[in-house]
């Protein structure tokens, strides 16, 4: 059944993403100059092409590429990337509500913002491969939770703790399928 994020938790995700662009930025030493972070928007359910729609995960990364306008004054040709987090809300809110009030929207949503922003960063630095496949894949996701756990952990009240615990080594939050 498709359920989308009502307008008051759409914001809450658009603070999500604030808040972790700063803890990030933080993180990874990206001075407010640096226009890395800024090569990506994030959709809802709701505002997702049905491609971008996927089923079983919290979020998606898709990477859309355009050529630049060669010009007169261009250099170089080279195509300008960015990044399109595209939220499933129906997942997130599944999981909330499966997880019987112990697991609340606020921390999850923080936690999501912060692994994608995570992957963004690691992808345009060439820390991670985007294309990656199979066992790669699962590594770099590997690498993203444990960055994203670091992170997060300094700053972490109960909530945030169970939503952590949830992504531990120990445990994983898994979508309902």
């Amino acid at each position: 059944m498709e359920r989308y994020f009502s307008q008051e938790q759409i914001a809450l995700a658009m603070r999500s993403f604030a808040e972790s662009e700063i803890m990030t930025r933080r993180f990874f030493n990206i001075n407010a100059g640096e226009r890395k972070l800024h090569r990506y928007d994030v959709k809802t359910r709701a505002f997702l092409e049905k491609h971008e729609i996927c089923e079983g995960t919290f979020a998606h990364l898709f990477k859309y590429e355009a050529n630049k306008e060669q010009g007169a004054d261009r250099i170089d040709d080279e195509a300008i990337v960015f990044y399109r987090i595209c939220l499933q809300d129906d997942v997130i809110l599944d999981a909330v509500k499966r997880a019987d009030s112990f697991v609340r929207l606020s921390p999850l949503l923080l936690y999501v913002a912060t692994h994608e922003l995570v992957h963004v960063i690691r992808f345009e630095r060439g820390e991670g491969d985007f294309y990656a496949t199979g066992e790669e894949k699962a590594d770099e996701e590997e690498k993203v939770h444990r960055i994203t756990r670091n992170l997060l952990k300094p700053l972490a009240d109960a909530e945030m703790n169970l939503v952590l615990d949830c992504f531990s080594d120990r445990y994983r939050m898994q979508p309902f399928q």
